[in-house]
């Protein structure tokens, strides 16, 4: 996987809140087994990345012992020895999406930016993933156009289930290949 960046970890960070949060879940779940750090804070979980710090990783926290994805709050840590902990869970995960701010992360990061209409349409040329609000849009930069993102899916993401043959999640396949800077 060529666009994984450092020992499989791609960050992926948007200026809408909730598409970053839905993003990183579907960049994980395309993995088909991920670790999903959240630097961002907003997605809660049983322990945060400082106390896995301060405690040392638990057997499950160190690899996975099944398929799908895990999530870790990233709250707690500052990011020199978040990015420490991230490297050594990249040794024992398949894949490890980071969400993050928008130059808060050292290694490879997904920019997803929403693809509006009109005047809202964004002039950033940048290589980015583009997520149309409605089918048919051109975006400005270059990038894959994900599929429209229906409410089932978002409903599935957000109640923590997997959407079952969704294409929103496989279209996030190929965004692991691509050369992320």
């Amino acid at each position: 996987m060529e666009g994984m960046g450092v020992k499989g970890v791609l960050g992926v960070e948007s200026p809408d809140p909730t598409l970053s949060m839905l993003s990183g879940l579907g960049l994980a779940l395309s993995a088909g087994t991920a670790l999903l750090i959240d630097l961002v804070g907003d997605l809660r979980t049983g322990r945060a990345l400082g106390e896995i710090a301060e405690e040392g990783p638990s057997l499950a926290e160190l690899s996975p012992g099944r398929r799908g994805v895990a999530l870790v709050s990233g709250s707690g840590v500052d990011e020199d020895r978040a990015a420490s902990l991230i490297e050594a869970f990249s040794q024992h995960w398949p894949a490890v999406v980071v969400r993050c701010h928008r130059g808060q992360w050292p290694w490879p990061v997904v920019p997803v930016r929403p693809l509006l209409p009109g005047l809202l349409m964004p002039v950033d040329p940048i290589p980015a993933v583009w997520q149309p609000a409605r089918t048919r849009m051109k975006p400005p930069g270059p990038g894959p156009v994900l599929p429209a993102l229906s409410a089932r899916v978002v409903r599935d993401l957000l109640r923590g289930r997997v959407p079952l043959r969704s294409r929103w999640v496989g279209a996030w396949e190929r965004v692991w290949e691509m050369p992320w800077a």
